[in-house]
């Protein structure tokens, strides 16, 4: 990990050439695709076999299975998970909206119809971890929305079961079907559907490149919530701020994989100086060392500048998707951040306490997509539709205007469907 100076950062920043696309990657996702949809169930059990190494008999999760899960789960996961249940769900039913109409003089009526999606897709990941909490934060938006129905892919481990954390998860959640399939060849099923796989209208969670990069090019055919990347961790820490603390919280997500970005922006040398020395000596003993080490030799920074308007300035820049503010009086500070997924203010507010139990999604815009994307909520599980009702009075009122413009455009066709009703007794 790299301490640096502002000018030095902005130095190394200007050395960066832009990363052309991998098109290596691109041919393989583009492959998958293809295949699934030619070959549907078989190609998903062929790629099973090839990527996971498991040879699965069925790709839905049985009901026994779901019924082993319960038993090989204890009491405290079940409260824990409850408990973040309970927070998840409060926090987003306050984001669901309603259809409203207003009416006009006239008897105008406008309005907006506010649907829920009908069919829903959830990727959830395998390999590396389990991921329960990101069943929760996927699923229940979609329930709260009022999503008729949802359905899961995660991959299988080599016994050809899932993790009963995640199944657990999933049925608390409202999951209506799991499959066992993961990678590119999954996001191809739910946008194109297979035999066993009903297609969906909308796919969410995260995934490694294959599924970032499928979702990617299944878009448009299906909707997507974001293409998420690495994921990244950004702190703003002062001299209040305590060394081991923010040192703790940049290694829990240099640990999700080893291109993920850990940056510390502080105001303090001395702080920085002590920050770097503890998370020498907290990766000494990490249990994810190796890609910690790797992620953080790549992607990890702590930039000293000099007032904290020039934090907030390289803040905006970045558009993290997590930002800590470990500074004085951080409620007050909050004013000036423009572009983050999430922003944890204070220091017993760290990154965790969002991923798995204070309420809000952990589903972040990455990437500096933060400058334009919002966090996965209940408004990404509906859509919305416009309601225009004018009587004939209002009608005739502005029909000259209408046709006014339609002729300007050239649209001869629309300023006739409103003249012929014009005359229309």
């Amino acid at each position: 990990m790299k301490l640096l100076t502002m000018e030095q950062y902005d130095a190394e920043e200007k050395k960066r050439t832009a990363v052309e696309e991998d098109t290596k990657l691109d041919t393989r996702v583009l492959e998958i695709i293809k295949t699934v949809r030619q070959r549907g169930d078989e190609a998903l059990l062929a790629y099973t076999s090839r990527f996971d190494e498991v040879e699965l008999k069925r790709l839905v999760v049985s009901e026994a299975e779901m019924a082993e899960a319960e038993t090989l789960v204890n009491e405290d996961f079940r409260k824990a998970i409850q408990r973040a249940q309970q927070n998840i769900t409060d926090f987003h039913t306050e984001q669901k909206e309603e259809s409203w109409t207003i009416t006009k003089e006239k008897d105008i009526v406008l309005g907006q119809k506010v649907t829920a999606l009908e069919r829903v897709g959830i990727y959830v990941p395998g390999g590396k971890a389990s991921y329960p909490s990101t069943v929760l934060m996927n699923a229940i938006p979609a329930k709260i929305a009022g999503v008729k129905e949802i359905v899961m892919t995660t991959p299988a481990g080599k016994d050809g079961k899932i993790n009963p954390h995640v199944l657990v998860a999933a049925r608390m959640a409202g999951v209506n079907t799991i499959y066992k399939i993961g990678g590119a060849q999954a996001i191809a099923a739910l946008a194109y559907g297979t035999e066993t796989v009903q297609k969906v209208v909308k796919i969410v969670g995260p995934g490694n490149a294959y599924v970032a990069r499928a979702k990617k090019w299944v878009f448009g055919d299906v909707a997507i919530d974001m293409v998420a990347g690495p994921s990244e961790i950004c702190v703003v820490a002062d001299e209040t701020a305590i060394p081991s603390h923010v040192a703790a919280d940049l290694l829990s997500q240099a640990e999700h994989d080893e291109l993920a970005t850990a940056i510390c922006i502080t105001t303090s040398q001395a702080f920085g100086e002590a920050l770097l020395n503890e998370i020498q000596l907290q990766t000494t003993t990490a249990e994810r060392k190796e890609i910690i080490e790797q992620s953080l030799s790549l992607n990890g920074k702590i930039i000293v500048v000099g007032t904290l308007q020039e934090a907030f300035k390289l803040v905006n820049e970045l558009a993290p998707e997590h930002l800590q503010l470990m500074i004085e009086n951080p409620m007050d500070k909050v004013q000036y951040v423009e572009n983050a997924g999430a922003i944890f203010l204070g220091n017993y507010s760290p990154e965790a306490l969002g991923d798995y139990m204070a309420g809000p999604n952990h589903t972040l815009p990455t990437s500096g997509t933060a400058k334009f994307s919002s966090p996965l909520g209940v408004y990404d599980f509906m859509k919305k539709s416009s309601i225009i009702h004018y009587s004939k009075e209002a009608f005739e009122e502005v029909a000259d205007d209408i046709i006014t413009i339609a002729r300007t455009e050239g649209l001869y066709a629309h300023a006739n469907s409103i003249a012929i009703r014009k005359v229309d007794k």
